[in-house]
């Protein structure tokens, strides 16, 4: 049998282009009962989230592109100057929860994808859902906090009523800073944009430089500021597990904020902490030398001795935890998933190690 193949130009002349259309700003808008409205003012959108137009959907696609083929000088003079640099009038957006629709500026939108930029100038006015739904709810807050706070940024948590603790923590940061000014007012939003770079922001970056999320399904790093900024500098709680974090992050916010400004962001310390562990191993006499070779493979296998006597092998190994997690959650899951499954292992016992003493 003959085999070929077909370039996508060929394959969109012979079967059609794929069609797609853009969304309905109306019906976003009545499913959403987006009423009430906020002049934004103008910023930079991410044109992957302009995804409507108000009233002219059926005339683009979804790459904005006019429906009906033929020359375009108006849309051809637009690229040319955006390509010799000339700035252009923003365009005007709909906004309604995360998303865009275009109210004036189609071409210089279809422009603007044309000469590959990823943001556009455009002046928004944002349609605030009212519908009773969670998400919504959700959505009402964040926006609430984030306008009240004066921030241009969103902090995304997915429980509602949570924003309060976010709001009393910068009240208490407004009065220490009153102090630390001898008594000089600070105005809410003043204490908000510090409090959002010199605490907030230091604390998310050690959260997401953890990696600390892959363990939260459903949760942000956000919900994880809030839920490690509360037990730490609110609830004070004495931890089980996880005293690490103690030396990391100061029971004392403000202490914390004193700490990381001591570091560039790039040097920031990292919430993980390394466990030395011993594991005693039995195996299977005609295995070893195999169950040798698959034990050393392992990164985090630092030392490995075969002995004569009740235990045939003994491993040291190091591994990495989060402040948060227990040393025994760790060492049980490496055991028992790099481990215990090679083939000839008998049994194993760990040993943690306490008072250590090594010479180099």
């Amino acid at each position: 049998m003959a085999m070929f193949s077909l370039n996508s130009d060929l394959l969109k002349n012979l079967f059609g282009a794929r069609k797609c259309d853009l969304r309905s700003f109306h019906a976003v808008q009545q499913q959403e009962q987006a009423v009430d409205s906020i002049e934004r003012g103008t910023m930079l959108v991410p044109i992957e989230k302009i995804v409507g137009t108000v009233g002219r959907y059926n005339d683009f696609d979804c790459e904005f592109r006019p429906k009906r083929q033929g020359d375009n000088p108006r849309l051809q003079g637009i690229i040319q100057a955006m390509q010799a640099g000339k700035s252009m009038p923003p365009i005007s957006l709909y906004q309604i929860k995360d998303e865009f629709f275009v109210l004036d500026g189609h071409h210089r939108l279809l422009a603007a994808k044309e000469v590959g930029r990823d943001e556009i100038h455009a002046c928004i006015l944002e349609l605030l859902p009212s519908a009773d739904t969670l998400e919504n709810r959700l959505y009402r807050e964040k926006v609430d906090f984030r306008d009240q706070a004066g921030l241009s940024a969103t902090i995304e948590l997915t429980e509602l009523d949570q924003f309060v603790h976010l709001e009393q923590q910068i009240r208490i940061h407004q009065a220490f800073l009153e102090r630390q000014q001898k008594g000089q007012q600070v105005s809410y939003q003043q204490a908000a944009g510090d409090w959002y770079q010199t605490i907030y922001r230091p604390l998310v970056t050690l959260i997401k430089n953890s990696g600390l999320i892959r363990n939260f399904s459903g949760r942000t790093v956000d919900d994880l500021y809030l839920y490690i900024s509360e037990h730490q500098w609110t609830e004070k709680r004495v931890r089980k597990y996880g005293i690490g974090i103690d030396k990391l992050i100061p029971r004392d916010m403000e202490a914390f904020r004193e700490k990381m400004a001591e570091y560039k962001q790039q040097q920031y310390p990292e919430m993980k902490q390394s466990i030395t562990v011993f594991v005693l191993i039995n195996v299977e006499g005609k295995h070893e030398q195999r169950i040798m070779d698959r034990l050393f493979g392992l990164d985090e296998v630092q030392e490995l001795h075969s002995v004569h006597g009740s235990i045939d092998l003994i491993v040291k190994v190091v591994l990495q935890r989060d402040l948060l997690s227990s040393d025994a959650e760790v060492i049980s899951q490496f055991t028992h998933s790099m481990i215990r499954p090679i083939r000839g292992i008998k049994s194993t016992q760990t040993l943690i190690p306490g008072l250590s003493r090594v010479k180099e």
